[in-house]
């Protein structure tokens, strides 16, 4: 028997309990074009390769925004900073997109996707590939122009709980 048809033994609550022990940066992905603006909350969030420099995203396929995304191929990674909480929760709910980006301030990237101000970081994407695996797209996001903010610090979640990230002062 080779690994692709063993058996998973690994229980989805067990799964999902462990994987709460991953601390992970909180972001917002943004979109707008043709099928409209949307944004969601995600941690699924990470680097894939600097050159070309390339994220992935993970997203359900049964989220209300999917289609959004689908159709709009282009999306802003935005790495939300301490304080950023009820923003988080907002989006991260089923408030109408519109209550969303009225309760913070937005720029355009160059893809016209929304930018956070006050984001740690802003990546401005084009979906470059897409992955199905299981009830999730893996979308692979070649970074076009990015913006960084040192004047803050980054939010964690961690343990099902959000954890600012304060810079330690040099010794």
């Amino acid at each position: 028997m080779n690994s692709d048809t063993l058996p998973s033994v690994v229980e989805k609550n067990d799964f999902r309990n462990a994987m709460s022990r991953l601390g992970a940066a909180v972001n917002i992905v943004t979109t707008a074009g043709p099928a409209g603006r949307a944004g969601f909350t995600a941690s699924a969030v990470c680097s894939v390769t600097d050159s070309p420099p390339t994220l992935l995203v993970c997203l359900n396929r049964s989220a209300s925004v999917y289609p959004v995304f689908r159709e709009n191929m282009q999306l802003c990674v935005n790495t939300l900073a301490a304080g950023h909480e009820p923003l988080s929760n907002l989006f991260g709910g089923k408030t109408p997109m519109a209550e969303r980006f009225i309760a913070a301030e937005w720029t355009t990237a160059m893809t016209g996707s929304p930018v956070l101000t006050g984001a740690v970081a802003s990546f401005d994407c084009r979906i470059s590939q897409i992955v199905s695996v299981g009830t999730h797209d893996t979308l692979f996001c070649e970074v076009l122009a990015l913006m960084r903010n040192d004047d803050t610090h980054g939010l964690a979640w961690f343990d099902r709980g959000y954890h600012p990230l304060l810079r330690q002062e040099a010794c």
